[in-house]
């Protein structure tokens, strides 16, 4: 104790105590860079989906009636345009069939280049990593370029909507 605070003391009065925020300072400065980059690598796995909307309403009249919906099945997989099933793929060895799945929907996208929205509707109890599949599949695929002979990747329908299948 300093000869103040002892003197301080012997008055009956309260000498102020240093504060020491050097071991505070210290957990500062590792906490707050890895926060920075804790925050930029969580912002980068987000993807944002959307609720299918009903056909009810007027601005919906003015659409085309044209959807692309995968309906994800115990069976298999089924492609649908909102109305009627347009493909059936069936497991495949108990897999499904993602690479003919691909193949439609790169015809479907020469067909609808303009088209950039789909719906994923699955059944209950299937498989977190299916749907996760089905989505990039949906999103973008690999397509080989006819001149070069390089794989270009080349965007599908990237505006995706979830719900559960009917």
């Amino acid at each position: 104790m300093s000869r103040r605070n002892h003197k301080l003391r012997r008055q009956g009065l309260k000498a102020n105590p240093e504060l020491d925020i050097t071991t505070f300072l210290n957990l500062m400065v590792i906490l707050v860079p890895f926060l920075l980059i804790s925050a930029v690598f969580s912002r980068i796995t987000i993807l944002e989906l959307s609720v299918p909307t009903s056909a009810a309403g007027g601005a919906a009249a003015t659409k085309p009636n044209f959807t692309i919906e995968v309906v994800v099945r115990k069976a298999g997989l089924e492609l649908s345009n909102g109305a009627q099933v347009v493909a059936a793929l069936p497991l495949k060895d108990g897999v499904y069939d993602f690479e003919k799945l691909t193949d439609i929907l790169i015809r479907l996208k020469k067909d609808y280049p303009k088209k950039d929205d789909a719906t994923v509707l699955m059944e209950p109890d299937i498989e977190y990593d299916t749907l996760i599949q089905v989505m990039d599949r949906l999103r973008e695929t690999e397509v080989e370029d006819e001149e070069s002979g390089e794989l270009l990747k080349v965007d599908l329908f990237p505006l995706i909507s979830i719900g559960d299948a009917p």
